[in-house]
């Protein structure tokens, strides 16, 4: 009975020095990926901060697009089609329910014409019960400008919200999905699809043009790095603690161990 419980009073210490030793770990790797992303998110304020800098830049050819800068103002020359228009649900503005209308815009100039630009028309705002009524573009040669965008914002999504296989669709609605990725889009309309994405910030339309800045708040990820890593102090110092005491126990057992 005794070495029974001798047993499990030895054993008791190294399963609480194995759990902190992994709650230590998984701390310092929570801690390290908050840092990582704290500078993805820097990166990325910087990128903006850049592409806002620079001067408009008027779009005609590949070698302008492979020029212009995310987030640069750019200007392209072209028409609308209007039927492939793509609707992406839950975008909210000002904490009301809505839609961003998305548009190809066909180019005409240079070395791009007939390839197509996707564009982020504006916000339309969600009318309960309602189908979506979409303002037509306008029609003929446009120029519009914006900002240049890598891909279309994603939201967080469960499940997946199809795209019809092709495009245009029969109904009069343009079809609703939650996220919207260029390669998706490519296979299913008859235009090629250039890999930039336009959120449109003029000529002025019945759609409100006030795009959202992505989340950059770098230094938030900072503070909760240091809390993870507060963590992993604190169960660095239970480890100590626990180690100390079980030492402190096993001295009188190896003694009476070697005088026997």
């Amino acid at each position: 009975m005794s070495s029974n419980n001798s047993r499990s009073s030895s054993t008791r210490p190294l399963l609480a020095l194995l759990c902190l030793g992994l709650l230590m770990l998984l701390f310092m790797n929570l801690g390290r990926w908050q840092l990582s992303r704290a500078q993805e998110r820097q990166n990325l304020a910087q990128q903006i901060a850049q592409g806002r800098q620079q001067p408009p830049l008027h779009i005609d050819s590949k070698a302008s697009l492979d020029k212009g800068a995310l987030w640069q103002s750019v200007a392209v020359h072209g028409s609308w089609r209007s039927e492939l228009t793509v609707l992406l649900d839950n975008r909210n503005f000002k904490g009301k329910p809505g839609y961003w209308v998305a548009t190809p815009f066909v180019l005409d100039e240079g070395d791009l014409t007939g390839s197509s630009l996707l564009v982020l028309r504006g916000w339309l705002p969600r009318e309960p019960g309602q189908a979506p009524e979409v303002p037509p573009a306008p029609t003929g040669s446009q120029t519009i400008v914006g900002e240049l965008l890598e891909r279309v914002p994603r939201l967080f999504e469960l499940g997946n919200s199809p795209l019809p296989e092709q495009l245009p669709t029969s109904s009069r609605t343009p079809p609703v999905v939650q996220n919207l990725s260029l390669e998706q889009l490519r296979s299913r309309i008859d235009v090629p699809l250039l890999p930039r994405v336009l959120a449109q910030t003029a000529p002025a339309s019945s759609l409100q043009t006030q795009w959202p800045d992505p989340n950059i708040d770098f230094e938030k990820n900072r503070g909760y790095a240091l809390q993870w890593f507060g963590f992993a102090l604190i169960a660095l110092c239970a480890w100590i603690g626990v180690a100390w005491k079980w030492l402190r126990r096993s001295r009188p057992h190896f003694a009476s161990t070697r005088k026997t």
